[in-house]
């Protein structure tokens, strides 16, 4: 009988076992402190590295920008020349006629034309004139240079002449409109 094992001790021989199977395995092992310093200094090379490659990248992209904006800066105001100089090219060719020309008009006519011409270019350009004629005063676009007594009450408070044009650039004021104000 001896040979014989009760039913309770062939279930504690089988949970007996698979415990020392679980708890033996070498691949559980908890890493030494050895290799767990290898595994942080190789962690800190890889970080560093990063960090080193980030601060080169944020250090060129730094670089382009201001060679952008220095590019933007010298050179934006390209555009605007080149279609400027076909005005140039006419006012040439004007002071050129007015030498030679006998009819007064006829160079009226064309400077009137150049004019017209420069305004278009300057609109397309963003630029516009402030406009004065019987509008009221405002303090945001023009300048009062004077103040004369209003002929009329419906002429107080507004703008009775223009001494110098004013200008915006794309809604932007850039010079102010110098006027007289009817008081």
């Amino acid at each position: 009988m001896k040979e014989e094992k009760t039913e309770e001790e062939l279930k504690e021989t089988v949970q007996e076992a698979p415990e020392t199977e679980q708890n033996t395995p070498e691949e559980e092992k908890e890493p030494t402190v050895e290799e767990q310093l290898e595994a942080a200094n190789a962690e800190i090379v890889s970080l560093k590295d990063q960090l080193l490659r980030k601060i080169a990248e944020f250090d060129n992209y730094r670089k382009r920008t201001i060679k952008e904006k220095t590019d933007l800066i010298l050179n934006g105001g390209e555009k605007t020349i080149v279609s400027i100089l076909p005005v140039i090219d006419d006012m040439e060719r004007a002071l050129k006629n007015m030498q030679k020309a006998e009819d007064v008009s006829a160079v009226l006519e064309g400077v009137e034309l150049i004019y017209k011409k420069f305004i278009d270019i300057l609109g397309k350009q963003g630029v516009s004139v402030i406009e004065t004629k019987e509008a009221d005063f405002d303090v945001d676009v023009h300048e009062a240079v004077a103040q004369l007594p209003a002929p009329t009450p419906e002429l107080k408070g507004k703008v009775m002449d223009c001494t110098l044009t004013g200008y915006k650039l794309n809604e932007k004021v850039i010079r102010h409109a110098q006027v007289v104000v009817g008081v």
